[in-house]
């Protein structure tokens, strides 16, 4: 059930991501054609999270500490960026235009998550 809310909560950000930024977007005319797509992209966004972004967390330890944890903003914005890179290769319509799209992309993905798990879900 904690993995469905995780989804949902990254699906409803990368949406908000895409509306924001002119350099995420997914492909399709209208928003119920988006729908799938995000649902796909989330589910990319969560298993790159749960595996991908722990490993280079432990390796980049010594330039978050240099950064006083800064670098984590460069973390998400590669692992968005790996997301997208991913759905390209499968197909999905989801495309990030550049680091700085990223980076701001992984900001917004972050605090939209965050309000939404705030709002819409109890503490366990």
């Amino acid at each position: 059930m904690k993995f469905l809310a995780w989804l949902l909560t990254n699906t409803v950000a990368l949406a908000a991501a895409a509306w924001l930024l002119d350099g995420i977007r997914f492909d399709g005319a209208d928003w119920q054609a988006k729908i799938l797509p995000a649902l796909l992209v989330a589910l990319i966004l969560c298993v790159v999270t749960m595996y991908v972004a722990p490993v280079v967390k432990v390796l980049s330890i010594p330039f978050i500490i240099v950064t006083i944890g800064l670098f984590l903003l460069v973390i998400n914005a590669a692992m968005l960026l790996l997301t997208a890179w991913i759905a390209d290769k499968v197909d999905i319509g989801f495309h990030v235009d550049g680091f700085w799209n990223a980076l701001f992309g992984a900001i917004v993905i972050t605090l939209v998550g965050g309000l939404v798990r705030a709002v819409v879900l109890e503490d366990d």
